[in-house]
């Protein structure tokens, strides 16, 4: 599809369109869009803000950013707290709104409190897409990416397909919107969305509140696709009234007869409660097919399910009940205003009396941080990614299910269709929901004095030179197909901790794959990964590219790659070489010297490159299939040298 005025238009090309800063709407090309707002948090803000400072930009140039501590809260030392202490100062430096630790997490607070129906958002989290819950283009990208973006500069991807997702009727009693979230998973897998967008559309968004759309929005990136948006409609306006923002309310939709690239049509009347088996987020069964399996633990918040209407739901089917002796029940509301109203309510005293333990707001059990299972534990959680070791325990089962199934299932103890329990809970929403963004801290004054705190883990960038013509170096890994960030940086407390040292966490790369890598990178000097289809899903974090540049790989030989992940390779100078053919991969064995040589400025976009197999005595062809502005990051070594010789200083 191109860019035209005159044809009816999609809302994905509407709100492009109104950014395009470079290029054109022409799929498959490059194109450079405005940044209406951005956020980080304090997994991915730390090499953010440093990256930010070293590219010399004074202060932010976007509308508004958010810097939000929400995922490392387990402070057992020193360094998450020195990292908060760094991320406020430089929020109030570089004029970021800074979010502190017991506000909630980024992307629930962002819903409520600053997503714009028609805006950019640019997050360094893959989970950004939440924003596209109110009709904003809210896409997840790595750190250094947002930090240009913070400084004024476009943000780049190529041209995606766009989705329709039309939705018909509307949804039974006990069936959700996360249902709807791994029905899609179903449909098209965890790469079935990659180069696309997911627009939705139909007259079943009617019966879609905001937190609903917010769930789906939220997983769409577990397909692949770069993010999801719903028009900005009479649900969008009152959600954004109760939040007495109405004033930014747009009413924003499709063009009648606009055209998609294709159109999956879900009737939602047809939906029952689903699951997503271990380990892996389109592994979904019917929750009728799988339920009575036993369970030791239920999580219930996360990003994707910690609205007030998740749990006051959940205290709901709870009220009366007790978790079951078997069963460990953790609830993590998702900001400070759920929290709130919960205890206006009388939730809170319902849940406890229930069995429930409190977590803070924050993202916790998500991402690793506390709550780990029991060797081989059965948790049911309302989390978005089931990969093998996300919880902290190897061995752990996760099923990814909706508040509902949690709930009923935590007074079984068993998995179980919620639909047994009896009728439907309704929730009635405030009409206005308490307003207190106190601990939203606004920025310093432009002009006034504002040191920069740095503690001890807070250590210096890494910096990287630009390649060779010849690239050569032994084979330091073979993988698989769908290999996630998870398997190449580990969560967890004690990993977490260590995201604003790169020499640290490097240590940990490839962790639970093979523990002896790092070491062996680093005395290799260089080397390959290889690897199969859709390389890199999940997670946003560049520690993943980063890192491993730091050890010395050269770059990832693959069948395909997630869009986040191989941009952050491009970023840090690791090259994303992609089969030609994909049995070749199979002739590959660990410890095998590869050689490719001609990487130098006469080399193209889509560069066709011949690789010798040293030990083999034989070659096999690979494409860079980059454009040609990654192709240039590439070859000056890395963004952060490809923004300095553009003659953007690095201090």
């Amino acid at each position: 599809m191109t860019e035209s005025h005159s044809l009816p238009q999609s809302l994905t090309h509407k709100i492009m369109a109104a950014h395009l800063a470079e290029g054109t709407l022409d799929q498959g090309t490059e194109i450079g869009l405005k940044i209406d707002q951005t956020l980080v948090h304090d997994a991915t803000g730390q090499m953010a803000l440093l990256q930010f400072e070293a590219l010399g930009f004074p202060r932010v140039l976007t509308s508004r950013s958010l810097t939000y501590c929400d995922h490392n809260i387990l402070q057992v030392g020193f360094e998450n707290a020195d990292d908060h202490a760094f991320l406020a100062s430089c929020a109030r430096r570089f004029g970021i709104y800074f979010s502190k630790t017991g506000n909630g997490i980024c992307h629930q607070i962002n819903i409520e409190r600053f997503s714009i129906p028609g805006q950019t958002l640019l997050g360094a989290d893959s989970h950004t897409t939440t924003g596209g819950a109110v009709g904003e283009l809210a896409i997840g990208a790595g750190g250094l990416d947002v930090a240009v973006a913070m400084g004024g500069e476009p943000f780049f991807l190529p041209m995606p397909k766009i989705i329709q997702i039309e939705l018909q009727g509307s949804l039974p009693p006990w069936t959700r919107a996360k249902d709807l979230a791994l029905e899609i998973l179903r449909i098209l897998t965890v790469s079935g969305g990659r180069g696309s967008i997911l627009e939705f559309s139909g007259p079943g968004l009617k019966g879609l509140s905001v937190t609903d759309r917010a769930t789906v929005a939220n997983m769409s990136i577990e397909t692949g696709a770069i993010t999801a948006v719903f028009p900005s409609d009479d649900n969008t306006l009152d959600f954004l009234t109760r939040q007495d923002r109405q004033a930014d309310y747009v009413p924003l939709s499709a063009d009648p007869g606009a055209a998609y690239d294709r159109t999956i049509t879900i009737d939602l009347s047809l939906l029952t409660p689903l699951a997503a088996a271990p380990h892996s987020p389109d592994k979904v069964a019917r929750v009728s097919e799988i339920e009575g399996i036993p369970v030791d633990q239920i999580a219930i918040g996360s990003c994707t399910n910690s609205s007030f209407t998740d749990l006051m739901t959940v205290a709901e089917i709870l009220k009366g009940h007790r978790a079951h002796p078997r069963v460990s029940l953790v609830i993590a509301p998702g900001s400070r205003q759920v929290l709130l109203e919960l205890a206006k309510r009388g939730a809170l005293t319902t849940l406890v009396a229930a069995g429930a333990r409190i977590m803070e707001v924050a993202c916790g059990f998500c991402n690793g941080v506390g709550q780990a299972p029991k060797t081989d534990g059965i948790s049911l959680r309302t989390s978005n990614r089931n990969f093998p070791g996300r919880s902290g325990t190897a061995s752990g089962n996760l099923y990814l299910v909706s508040p509902e199934t949690a709930a009923v299932s935590a007074i079984y103890g068993q998995l179980t269709d919620p639909r047994k329990f009896g009728p439907a809970i309704k929730v009635t929403l405030p009409e206005k929901f308490e307003i207190d963004d106190s601990l939203v801290l606004p920025p310093a004054e432009a002009g006034q004095e504002t040191p920069i705190v740095r503690g001890p883990n807070i250590a210096p960038l890494p910096k990287f030179s630009a390649p060779k013509e010849t690239l050569s170096g032994p084979v330091m890994l073979t993988l698989g197909d769908n290999v996630t960030t998870d398997d190449i940086l580990p969560a967890g407390a004690h990993i977490l901790a260590l995201r604003a040292n790169i020499p640290a966490i490097s240590r940990y790369i490839f962790h639970n794959v093979d523990p002896g890598y790092p070491e062996r990178q680093k005395a290799a000097g260089s080397g390959f990964v290889v690897a199969g289809a859709n390389y890199g899903q999940g997670s946003s974090r560049e520690h993943a590219a980063l890192a491993p540049r730091y050890l010395g790989l050269t770059g990832v030989i693959a069948e395909s790659f997630a869009r986040i992940h191989k941009a952050n390779l491009c970023n840090f100078g690791l090259l994303p070489l992609e089969f030609l053919n994909a049995s070749d991969r199979s002739k590959i064995q660990p410890g095998q010297k590869l050689s490719l040589s001609g990487f130098n400025a006469s080399l193209k976009p889509g560069a066709i490159l011949t690789v010798k197999n040293l030990d083999s005595d034989s070659s096999f062809e690979v494409k860079l299939d980059v454009s040609a502005r990654q192709l240039n990051m590439l070859l000056a070594g890395g963004l952060l040298a490809f923004q300095a010789a553009k003659g953007q200083p690095l201090t």
